[in-house]
């Protein structure tokens, strides 16, 4: 069997055997397929798709590519939840801690970010000393101790994943939606966690740009993760515009951070109680999602969900001086705020538009080995919908570059756009699945 032979035969519409996919992604994770060989098969299935099985053999292909954790010694169900991609999420930060403090186990292997979306590790490691990087053992043992951990795969955990994952990157092929559903599913059959909540992105700032794109995306990963013996629960919520306020690292820290303390931007918060309404009922803390969410918004309230964060990052050798006063996280050379040109109502956002802003900032990256600034970002000022005052900010941009500063200026501007008319707010969620 060759390498080649499988990328042409992948290139011309054939559907690969079980056999081909696993010897492809044993030898691209073992080193023995290199890097311009898996960047012309990722290729050509962005191009040709795969069918559900390739799809599912895939998934299994990659979580066996190394160890496989078993959480079951440590709770009887541990849960998780994962991001599709968007601009601005930084859900995993308050949702994870809430629902741990509300006594469910929360065991998250997550990652970087990928093309203009942000990644909750690069946002992790704003905070000076956070460890990212945990051991299986490390990571079974915080678990069993503090009920949550948020790292990032360690090296032997879906390696084959972890490699594709940052090829993918710089190849012009994240948006596959085999290659996502492997993706995901892979590192969270490996991981071990039994209970799945996906947060499935669809709008402007998504890699499904359709509600019908998103909806088949969510049901392949409930199906593959139902037979996988996983439960898995989906929501489609929009990303037509950024989450919150803030997008870029320590910016989006400082937010969720607000969120912890019942602060911050309301549709940041709201999102974040459904999502944790939903993953308390798929552990079955709570009765239904509805009872979720008020037990959420209680561990907020009374200041458990922050003090289970506070924890996590303690644990994870951050220093906890920095959340405790997030004016010590990283801050960018240049603050500009930058006028709205016209008044009116903000009729559109695209929001891929100021997250590629935010990669040419510094605070992603363009080549897979690039470094993370992490002071960088934006701040947006309005909502779909909102009547916009030229005389205040629409976005304030901050830079550690003056050229950048000036392009993210240009791009920034290009992705809003500004009508006579009033328009209607979008939703936050679309549906859900499983």
């Amino acid at each position: 069997m060759r390498a080649v032979e499988i990328i042409g035969k992948k290139r011309d519409g054939g559907e690969l055997t079980a056999k081909e996919i696993h010897f492809f992604v044993r030898g691209y994770s073992q080193g023995e397929i290199p890097d311009y060989q898996a960047a012309a098969w990722l290729m050509a299935v962005y191009l040709q798709g795969m069918s559900d099985p390739e799809v599912r053999e895939l998934t299994l292909a990659m979580a066996e590519s190394g160890d496989q954790l078993d959480l079951r010694p440590v709770a009887p169900l541990v849960v998780d939840k994962h991001s599709s991609g968007g601009v601005g999420d930084k859900v995993t930060l308050v949702v994870a801690p809430t629902v741990a403090a509300c006594g469910l186990p929360v065991g998250k292997m997550t990652g970087r970010g990928l093309g203009f979306t942000g990644g909750t590790l690069d946002k992790l490691e704003s905070i000076p000393g956070y460890r990212a990087d945990l051991a299986p053992e490390e990571f079974l043992a915080q678990l069993a101790r503090i009920g949550i951990v948020l790292t990032g795969q360690s090296a032997n955990l879906a390696p084959a994943d972890r490699k594709l994952y940052a090829l993918r990157d710089v190849t012009a092929t994240v948006s596959s939606l085999p290659l996502i559903v492997s993706s995901i599913m892979s590192k969270k059959i490996a991981a071990g966690t039994g209970g799945i909540l996906l947060d499935v992105k669809v709008g402007s700032g998504a890699f499904m740009k359709t509600v019908e794109e998103a909806e088949r995306l969510a049901q392949a990963m409930v199906d593959i993760g139902s037979q996988l013996g996983r439960r898995v629960r989906a929501l489609i919520s929009d990303m037509n515009q950024p989450l919150g306020w803030a997008v870029g690292n320590a910016l989006e820290v400082r937010e969720a951070i607000d969120a912890l303390h019942e602060s911050g931007p309301g549709d940041l918060r709201e999102h974040c109680l459904v999502v944790a309404g939903e993953m308390l009922a798929l552990g079955e803390r709570a009765a239904n999602p509805a009872e979720g969410v008020e037990m959420a918004a209680a561990a907020i309230a009374s200041g458990a969900a922050w003090q289970k964060f506070h924890t996590l990052v303690e644990t994870q050798g951050g220093n906890t001086a920095v959340i405790e006063d997030p004016a010590r996280l990283p801050k960018a050379r240049w603050i500009e705020p930058i006028p709205a040109p016209s008044s009116g109502y903000l009729h559109r956002v695209d929001a891929a538009g100021i997250g590629t802003a935010v990669v040419e900032l510094g605070g992603g990256r363009e080549q897979k080995d690039d470094a993370i600034d992490h002071a960088v970002g934006v701040m947006t000022h309005y909502k779909i919908g909102d009547q916009v005052n030229p005389a205040s900010p629409l976005f304030t941009i901050h830079a550690n570059d003056r050229e950048r500063l000036q392009a993210a200026q240009e791009r920034l501007l290009a992705a809003h756009t500004i009508g006579p008319e009033p328009v209607e707010p979008l939703p936050l969620f679309y549906r859900q699945i499983g």
